[in-house]
């Protein structure tokens, strides 16, 4: 069965909003006439779905089947996880599995797929000459993520006692299209350069942590409102700028723009030997000989912190609990945190839980250590929701489609692994009912104590990049 040039559409069934597809009906046409990869497509069924961002009918017009039956099918893809029920034996599957790192949460997923002798490509390992992964939504992640904290801000200084533009701006979700979203963007930056934001609550800093798709998705949201880039050197000198004119005024003024600022690891930590300087790779294979700073020297001038990072757990969190309550008692500026890479418990401590694209926000009272699900009150507002290119579905699904479909021709015709281009092959987590070698070592962490988290395509540690987002 595996290899027979038949490929099926899974029905995403893991959350009630994931509306994306893996292939787009126009790549399926392609597919179906031309081929990819060494071989051609010989049939593709689709799942009915009725939230599918794509109608059943427009995959039939080009010449896919439409059933619930998938038997047929040698390969099968889809965006998330399917039900248990849903893996048929001796087939392929490609899906974000998340089972490589052995997140318990996904191991019953992984132990149906060896049962059934099933053979597991994650997108999430199919990466590039270069280290970089080929196939991800993250881009849309950071532009999603930042137009819903955008929308939570107006919410959450109105309940502060002030009116700002943000306040007409809704969730990304409710906007038909990306380029509907960025257009309600633009007209709110159009308000801030009129109107102005008040002095009190400026300058308003949005903190941008990394430098990879997500924080570029992100910061591509961001350049439509009136903006200056800020050297994290230069934080603590805006600050005093403006508490200075303010000062100097007996007028409360206006002010027309936000700022940004974009820092790396190096903004993070420090050397706990003062006498070296940083260095990327040696934080990346020695974190314990470093200490955090961002919590001082970036923190207490944030109005919004854009948290794009990947983090484990060998390495020193972006901001505990704690520098959260000493950076509140000393300076309270930061208003909200949109943790776009949704690691719970992860390099924000007190992010210990997601939320949802209906429901994105929750409200943490440091002092307290509570959490709230309303504006009122003191704290700060976080978003951590875990499926945010979704709510660009049509956009997403067309992106992820482009790269995915030039894979599909060697998954649904290729028998043996060695027949793989390396990129796939390594892609391979469970061939014929057993884990590939390069992922012999997850039953070594199911058994451990300790987070170790790999990047299986070179077997080393991943750390300071972005998430890998799915």
């Amino acid at each position: 069965m595996l290899g027979n040039g038949v490929v099926g559409i899974l029905s995403e069934t893991c959350n009630k909003w994931e509306r994306r597809a893996p292939l787009t009906p126009a790549h399926c046409a392609r597919l179906l006439h031309s081929g990819k990869g060494n071989a051609g497509v010989a049939r593709i069924i689709v799942q009915p779905c009725t939230k599918r961002i794509y109608h059943d009918a427009l995959y039939e017009e080009v010449g896919c089947e439409v059933s619930e039956d998938l038997t047929d099918c040698g390969l099968i893809v889809g965006v998330k996880q399917p039900k248990l029920e849903m893996i048929l034996p001796d087939r392929g599957y490609a899906f974000f599995s998340h089972t490589h790192k052995a997140q318990k949460e996904n191991m019953p997923l992984l132990d149906k797929l060896l049962a059934e002798r099933a053979t597991l490509y994650d997108y999430e390992l199919i990466v590039g000459d270069h280290g970089k992964r080929l196939l991800a939504f993250g881009i849309y992640a950071g532009r999603a993520g930042m137009i819903d904290i955008l929308h939570g801000l107006g919410q959450r200084y109105l309940s502060l006692g002030y009116s700002t533009p943000f306040l007409a701006l809704g969730s990304a979700y409710m906007y038909p299209s990306l380029a509907a979203a960025k257009a309600a963007v633009i007209s709110v930056g159009e308000e801030i350069s009129t109107s102005g934001l008040p002095s009190s609550i400026c300058p308003l800093v949005f903190v941008f942590t990394g430098t990879g798709n997500v924080s570029q998705g992100a910061q591509e949201i961001f350049k439509l409102l009136p903006h200056t880039f800020v050297d994290p050197s230069r934080l603590p000198e805006l600050f005093e700028t403006a508490r200075s004119k303010n000062q100097q005024s007996r007028v409360m003024k206006r002010t027309f723009q936000v700022y940004g600022c974009v820092v790396t690891s190096k903004d993070m930590v420090q050397p706990k030997d003062p006498n070296i300087t940083f260095n990327k790779v040696d934080y990346y294979s020695h974190p314990e000989r470093y200490t955090p700073i961002f919590h001082e020297r970036i923190a207490p001038y944030a109005s919004v912190i854009v948290n794009c990072i990947y983090w484990e757990h060998r390495f020193p969190r972006l901001l505990t609990t704690k520098q959260l309550q000493d950076v509140t008692n000393k300076r309270r500026t930061l208003v909200a945190i949109a943790d776009i890479t949704c690691d719970i418990g992860g390099s924000i401590e007190f992010v210990n839980r997601a939320t949802t694209i209906d429901s994105p926000f929750f409200r943490f009272d440091p002092l307290m250590e509570s959490y709230h699900y309303d504006m009122e009150g003191s704290g700060v507002i976080c978003s951590a929701v875990d499926i945010l290119p979704t709510e660009f579905a049509k956009e997403a699904s067309q992106h992820f489609g482009n790269i995915l479909s030039q894979f599909i021709g060697y998954w649904a015709t290729t028998k043996d692994l060695t027949e793989l281009p390396r990129h796939l092959k390594e892609a391979c987590i469970t061939h014929r009912g057993a884990l590939t070698s390069l992922y012999e070592y997850i039953p070594r962490i199911r058994n451990s104590t300790t987070d170790v988290r790999y990047n299986a395509s070179n077997g080393n540690h991943l750390a300071g990049e972005e998430r890998m987002i799915a």
